[in-house]
């Protein structure tokens, strides 16, 4: 199963590995796919300064725990998703976020679930029909039906 995880997914796995995000993150390799876009970074290196501080790590553990949690997923350029996906997914963010424009387009554009803790963005993609969204609750519980190999 495809998964495009957003921003605030690796930062919630960051600030607490063994939780339960960090452990899907590391552990569901043969599970899930995952995948992100580029722009995850630039978003991870504005919040920085937030991160070493709630984290009480260096920059190169930071640096370190951030290779380790997205070592299972696939980065792809969001300038590799076709313009249509991308201005229709970003239509469909209009009023809710469109910053996570590149998240919805990725998932749209490979056919994925996105997978986020922001509820705004959740409860606001079904509200407009846009289904392919997924919480980290349904995502436990949908792993937890899932043999492990």
């Amino acid at each position: 199963m495809k998964i495009v995880v957003d921003t605030n997914i690796l930062f919630s796995g960051m600030l607490n590995s063994t939780s339960k995000i960090g452990q899907i993150l590391l552990g569901s390799k043969g599970v899930f796919e995952f995948y992100s876009c580029n722009f995850l970074f630039i978003e991870l290196m504005k919040h920085k300064n937030k991160l070493l501080s709630l984290t009480k790590l260096s920059e190169v553990d930071l640096v370190e725990l951030q290779n380790k949690l997205s070592q299972n997923i696939t980065f792809i350029n969001e300038l590799l998703i076709p313009k249509e996906i991308y201005k229709s997914s970003e239509l469909l963010l209009e009023g809710i976020d469109t910053k996570d424009t590149p998240y919805v387009a990725l998932a749209t554009h490979i056919k994925a679930l996105l997978w986020t803790g922001d509820m705004k963005l959740i409860s606001g993609l079904k509200r407009k029909t846009y289904n392919n969204v997924i919480s980290t609750f349904e995502l436990i519980l949908l792993s937890s039906g899932i043999p492990k190999e």
